[in-house]
This record gives structure tokens, C-alpha cells and sequence, in this order.
């Protein structure tokens, strides 16, 4: 059986994939989405503590940032910043992460992805929400760390098409590089959609607090 902390590092179609396989003979799939500067091995920070069940897969971002940090982006570059990210700018890149899911579920017999968790970071966390508002019937859990909901999905909201579904959103009162009062308003948006929001806010910068930190391990428990 493999090591539920080991990981590896392949190359799937087009994407490069960090991979934890699952001890479990029925996993559960999880996609861990890194954000802007990041790439596939920057999540597993957060990600360490969770379930064994869990088959995971952290896929690099299409897109090279031009930030001097280097790194990957789920968007094309453009001038505005970053927390206004807005559907039309992370669509192509949400329409490429189900195709992989599929892909990577139809080539691996041991993983069902006909519905899967989603946990990002930042820009990672806007991803993970677009998702779930274009995808509801394919995303089960939500995890949202240090992000916020992209801005165009008024249309959605008023939908309700995140009726009853789970979110863990997590957030730093001294957050410079996504403002608190963003992931607050956020919130809002979920629950207008439906959403069942789990919030932990906690005296930090853009990051995740211990205190959230096991938050989120009891959210994605079972």
C-alpha cells in the first residue's frame, strides 16, 4: 500500500501533476489548487493532515505569472488586481480542470471523480468556487483559504446552485493581499447561492491560522 504522506510527481497530457495516492480501495478524489506564484507543490502544506481516503492530485497552473516571484497563474496576466479576479478571466482554465478530472479519473480505474472535493488557495480558492458555481453536481466539499468568489457570477447566484452545499472558507483579519472585508463578502455571495458556509477568521496575514487549520481537517473528515 502506499504511503498516505508520500508523493509523486508525473506528467499527465498536458499538465504537470503532484499526486498522493490513496490507501483506500474506494478513494475519494480531492484537487488541491494552488494560487497565483504557486505550483503543484505548494498545497500539501495544507493538505498533510487530511484523510488517508483522500486520493489527491495538485495540478500546475497553464499559465507562467510574470509576477517577480515566478510561478504559475490560473489566469492570463493583466493589470488589475488580483482579488477582482472575474469569471471570463479563470473560465478556460475551470473548463480545463474538468476536462483533466476526467481524463485522469478514465485513466486511473481506481478513482470514481464522478463527484470530487476541491481545496484552494487565493487565486487557487476563486478557482475552487468557480468551479463548484459552474460544476455543482460534479464538487462535493469546498475548501476556500485566504481567497474570494471571482466577480461576473451575479447570474448564478441568484440560481441558488450551491443549495446545501458544504464550504470551509478560511481568512486572515490582516490579509494585505486579499482584504478581510473581500472573503467576508464573499460569504455572502455562497450563501445567497445556497451555500452551507463554514467561516474561521483568525488575526493573521494571507495565510491559514493553526485554529483554521483544524477546522479544516474536521471539515473534510468525512
Amino acid at each position: 500500500m502506499p504511503d498516505p504522506n508520500s508523493t509523486s510527481l508525473i506528467n499527465f497530457k498536458d499538465w504537470t501533476l503532484r499526486v498522493r495516492e490513496s490507501t483506500s480501495a474506494s478513494p475519494r478524489l480531492m484537487l488541491l489548487i494552488h494560487g497565483i506564484t504557486g505550483d503543484e507543490n505548494v498545497m500539501w502544506v495544507f493538505a498533510r493532515n487530511l484523510s488517508a481516503d483522500y486520493w489527491m492530485v495538485a495540478p500546475r497552473a497553464p499559465h507562467a505569472s510574470q509576477r517577480q516571484e515566478g510561478g504559475y497563474s490560473w489566469r492570463l496576466v493583466s493589470d488589475d488586481a488580483e482579488a477582482h479576479s472575474r469569471l471570463e478571466q479563470l473560465r478556460d482554465s475551470a473548463e480545463a480542470l474538468i476536462r483533466l478530472v476526467d481524463d485522469y479519473s478514465a485513466a486511473s480505474v481506481q478513482v470514481d471523480a464522478s463527484t470530487f472535493d476541491v481545496m484552494g488557495f487565493s487565486q487557487g480558492a476563486a478557482m475552487c468556487s468557480l468551479l463548484a458555481f459552474l460544476y455543482p453536481e460534479r464538487i462535493r466539499k469546498v475548501g476556500l483559504l485566504a481567497g474570494f468568489v471571482p466577480d461576473g457570477l451575479e447570474d448564478w447566484v441568484s440560481q441558488r446552485p450551491l443549495e446545501g452545499k458544504p464550504f470551509f472558507v478560511a481568512h486572515g483579519t490582516k490579509d494585505e493581499t486579499v482584504p478581510v472585508e473581500r472573503a467576508r463578502h464573499s460569504v455572502e455571495i455562497l450563501e445567497q447561492a445556497g451555500a452551507n458556509v463554514t467561516y474561521c477568521e483568525d488575526e493573521v496575514g494571507h495565510k491559514v491560522s493553526a485554529a483554521c487549520l483544524r477546522g479544516l481537517k474536521d471539515f473534510f473528515r468525512d
